[in-house]
């Protein structure tokens, strides 16, 4: 059986300077220490899931905070069998987390962060509107009841979705959750902004929420989507049986690769049509790699990534 794997999830908006000399250090130790995932990097802070062995991961977020001269630095973790990651990525990006809006006071500005344990009795406040910050193909796989869904594909259609939804709701009460917190402290940071006084936000977003309220209680309904190989997660955090369509990057689960139009590694209902065959040809070759791969017990690092 393989050694158990430490995952780590973290964020921190904290202004940084000399992001390639940072990116180069923070390459340089994570490759020392075996750590795998992706961070990236913004003069906004940093945001980033990483994982290793359970003895390296802890010890690399504390120097993570103390190089970076981070105060306090929230990190999730979680357990897995495998590393969830293909290889190791450490990117300068605009933004850490995009939604494409200059001006974002999330330092400062940012909406009422709840614990888990007092969020059930806020989102079943009849005057609270609950909002589901993340996009539609995760909130596909699940959300709290009575959530609103924005039908959002990415998180740039976010400030449009709040300037038409929150016209005529200046007076409402908004509780907010995405899926580690980092969406919400924008979003949140963006509906104040914009007039919104009352605005609460599930602290740490559901990984947390369901590390702490155990299912007897849970106002959770279906599995979370991750930005790694897990895909996706059940109630006690564990992979929920999900994959990755690689033709169109969407979540499918048993009904989907039950399909004719289901092919491994090519292409799920949701894409079949869609997808060009030189594009199908070309993830064909991808997989048979992967396979060949499997079989001689190596390791294939030609798959792109879940994309964010």
């Amino acid at each position: 059986m393989s050694e158990i794997t430490c995952i780590a999830g973290f964020y921190k908006f904290t202004p940084l300077t000399r992001l390639p000399l940072i990116r180069s250090e923070v390459l340089g130790r994570a490759r020392r220490d075996g750590v795998w995932g992706t961070i990236l990097l913004a003069e906004e802070g940093i945001n980033g899931t990483v994982a290793g062995a359970p003895q390296v991961i802890p010890s690399f977020m504390d120097w993570l905070k103390s190089h970076l001269e981070i105060d306090e630095l929230p990190v999730s973790f979680t357990q897995a069998k495998d590393i969830p990651f293909y290889r190791l990525k450490v990117r300068i990006k605009k933004e850490i987390v995009t939604m494409g809006v200059e001006d974002v006071r999330t330092s400062e500005n940012t909406g009422c962060h709840v614990s888990p344990e007092d969020w059930n009795s806020l989102i079943e406040d009849p005057d609270v509107l609950v909002l589901d910050a993340r996009n539609d193909y995760e909130i596909a796989l699940g959300s709290f009841d009575g959530a609103e869904d924005p039908h959002t594909k990415t998180f740039k259609e976010w400030p449009a979705y709040i300037r038409e939804r929150m016209s005529d709701n200046q007076s409402k009460k908004i509780a907010m959750f995405c899926t580690g917190g980092i969406r919400c402290e924008k979003a949140s940071a963006l509906l104040r902004q914009a007039g919104i006084d009352e605005v609460y936000q599930l602290q740490g977003g559901i990984i947390n929420y369901l590390k702490r309220v155990p299912r007897s209680k849970s106002r959770w309904k279906g599995d979370c989507f991750v930005f790694d190989e897990r895909v996706a997660l059940d109630h006690e955090l564990n992979p929920s049986g999900h994959e990755l369509c690689r033709g169109c990057r969407y979540p499918i689960g048993q009904q989907e690769r039950a399909s004719k139009k289901y092919e491994t590694g090519v292409s799920c209902p949701r894409c079949f049509d869609s997808v060009p065959q030189e594009r199908k040809a070309a993830f064909r070759e991808r997989q048979r790699q992967v396979e060949l791969a499997e079989k001689t017990g190596a390791t294939h690092l030609g798959d792109p990534g879940i994309k964010r």
